[in-house]
């Protein structure tokens, strides 16, 4: 693996993981939205590492393959955090669709590529903008404090509500194509 810059982004957004459910948990006033504003910075470097890599001819094998897996690693921690700390049922409902989601589409890419049809379920625009409401949803959440007035809580649960149905839809769209790809292989 060649550590470029499109690599070393992602590797930190990893790494941004422990520090920010550390920060979570820390009993201060300022810890939460800390922990939200890390969360944010980690989101950005997302879009960054994937500009830089088309941007500087710099795309690898490596980003690659741990591009995604940092997208979901980040989701899932800041999904169980808002789950274990706020059972509210809106909250938990979305972390079990949501997380269930990225299950199931892994499967199903997996098995899509053992057969040979791994671009019928890339990465599709819907998928992109369900990333992108998702991310700021749960930013909002974990900051939970109104900011300057602006009710970040309502906000997220109203923005995580939005990110739930783009995550069913951006579901069944995969599924339909992977149900294709399932009957044309039984059959």
């Amino acid at each position: 693996m060649k550590l470029n810059i499109p690599n070393s982004l992602t590797l930190t957004r990893i790494a941004f993981i422990p520090i920010i459910i550390i920060l979570f948990y820390l009993p201060y006033d300022w810890a939460r939205p800390a922990s939200a504003w890390l969360y944010g910075l980690a989101c950005v470097t997302d879009w960054f590492d994937g500009y830089f890599a088309r941007k500087l001819n710099q795309t690898s094998a490596f980003g690659a393959f741990m591009d995604p897996v940092a997208d979901k690693l980040i989701v899932s921690v800041a999904l169980i955090l808002l789950a274990s700390a706020h059972p509210e049922a809106i909250i938990v409902i979305g972390t079990c669709i949501i997380i269930g989601r990225e299950i199931v589409i892994s499967a199903l890419r997996e098995w899509m590529a053992s057969v040979g049809k791994r671009d019928d379920v890339a990465v599709s625009q819907l998928g992109k903008y369900k990333t992108f409401v998702q991310m700021f949803a749960l930013g909002f959440l974990l900051h939970r404090d109104d900011w300057y007035g602006l009710p970040t809580h309502t906000i997220g649960l109203v923005l995580l509500v939005f990110a739930v149905i783009l995550t069913i839809a951006s579901m069944m769209d995969y599924m339909k194509a992977g149900w294709k790809a399932m009957k044309a292989h039984d059959a």
